[in-house]
This record gives structure tokens, sequence and C-alpha cells, in this order.
């Protein structure tokens, strides 16, 4: 089996404040997820984390999703690139602390869109890992654009531009949220999401999220889950100790599962 998963920027970072981790969060996830690999080993995982405080910001500043034109703005792309990048080391001294053999995989070393949509990407490093048990990991990045010039990928963008060639099982993403809310904030979780369900009350990021937050992650999944046939696909918080551990192994389905007819 091979299983997506993503860390949200808004779980291992305080979006509200500017680059600021939250390292026992972080420490702990890993810590589930080598927990989870040992528990059943030989499965595939595909791993990716979102930037939250550390990349957000810049990109807003200089407008960097929309495009990449003037010189200020390409010393913008850099500083968004620098800032996400800052966070990645984060997150990878954390995998290898608990003893996953992560591989890093900057989608911006090897990324190229067109008005924002990944056209080519460097899969075959990123298999090649998968087959000898490494971790990849892939993370929310700046990307060269034929049309904008540059731009921002989300996780989501590259986790479907893989999904589509190396066909997963499970996309799990894990944030601060329980799931896709009825209204935010204090509403309640809607257990399935399909292409029918109308969707009134789900907006963007409560922080600074160039990325469109959880209406843009609906989006993406649902689009998803129509192009690659029997992917699952979750949204759920992995706040609580335990949760992410359980749901790479099964043995929970919290949140919200998205997909044509449910999954």
């Amino acid at each position: 089996m091979l299983t997506f998963l993503k860390l949200g920027g808004s779980l291992i970072t305080d979006k509200n404040i500017p680059r600021t981790p939250r390292p026992e969060v972080l420490a702990r996830l890993m810590d589930e997820i080598a927990a989870a690999r040992q528990a059943r080993p030989g499965q595939g995982l595909v791993l990716g984390h979102g930037s939250g405080s550390f990349g957000h910001v810049e990109a807003r500043k200089y407008g960097t999703r929309q495009g990449v034109r003037t010189a200020e703005q390409w010393r913008g792309l850099a500083e968004v690139q620098a800032a996400a990048g800052e966070l990645n080391r984060l997150v990878v001294d954390a995998a290898r602390a608990a003893g996953l053999p992560v591989l890093n995989l900057p989608p911006s070393a090897s990324t190229v869109c067109r008005d924002g949509v990944i056209q080519t990407m460097a899969v075959e490093p990123l298999a090649a890992a998968l087959e000898h048990e490494l971790v990849p990991l892939v993370f929310g990045d700046v990307a060269l654009d034929e049309a904008r010039g540059g731009t921002i990928v989300s996780t989501e963008d590259v986790f479907r531009y893989l999904a589509l060639r190396l066909r997963p099982e499970r996309i799990l993403l894990a944030g601060i949220e329980p799931g896709v809310l009825t209204r935010w904030p204090g509403g309640d979780v809607i257990p399935v999401v399909t292409t029918s369900t109308v969707l009134t009350g789900v907006s963007g990021s409560r922080s600074a999220d160039v990325t469109g937050g959880m209406a843009s992650k609906v989006s993406e999944m649902l689009a998803l889950t129509q192009a690659v046939a029997g992917v699952r696909v979750r949204i759920f918080s992995g706040e609580a100790p335990g949760v992410v551990r359980a749901a790479l192994l099964g043995e929970a389905q919290p949140g919200t599962a998205i997909g044509p007819t449910g999954a």
C-alpha cells in the first residue's frame, strides 16, 4: 500500500506568529509515523508538509502565487524559498531524530508550472526512494512558471501531480481542524464530502495562507479523487496524540472523507 501523508502548516507551526514552529508537536508526529512504519513494514509512504508561518507571510508580501515579473518579485521568490526551506530543515531533522529515512526532494529544484498548474516534476528520484524503502519528503515551495515567471505550488498541488503517476491508495491530510466544518469557527465536522455536497460555510485559512486554506484543499482533493480511481482521501486533525499513527495503520477513521461518492 502506498500512502501520501501531509502534516499541515497549521499543525506543525503557529500560523499566527511568523517563523514559529511547534517542535514538540513535530517530534511527536514523527515518532508516530516511525511507530506506524515499524508496526507495518514495507508499506510505502510519501511525506509532505505545509509551510505554515514560514512561507505564507513572505509569499503574500511579494504576491508570489500570482506571478513573478519584476526584479523585486524575483528577489521575493528567493525569500519565499528560503523561508519554506527553513521549516523544511526542521522537519527533516525531526524525522531523522525519530529514525525515519527521509529523502528530501524540494519541488523548486525540478518543477515547472504553466499558469499555476504543474506541468513537469522529477518523479524518478521519488520513485527510486520508495523502491528502496526510504520516505520521500516534499513540501509547499516556489516553482518556475512558463506563464507567470514564478509561482507557488502547495503540497496538495504536488500530491495531485504525483498521485496521477504513483497511484496511492490513501491520501491523509493532517491539520489542526478536526475535518471539514459546516462553518468556521465552531461548526460540526462533515463526515463525507462528495462532488454533490453543498459547502456554504467552508472558507480559507484563519491566518495568512496564499494557497487558499481549507476551501482550496477540498477542491483540490475532490478533483484528485475524480482523476485517480479508488484513492481514499481524508482530512483530519493530528493535534491529539496517537491519531496520525492510528490513521496510518487504518485503526481510526477521523475527520472528513473526500471522494466522488465518499471514501
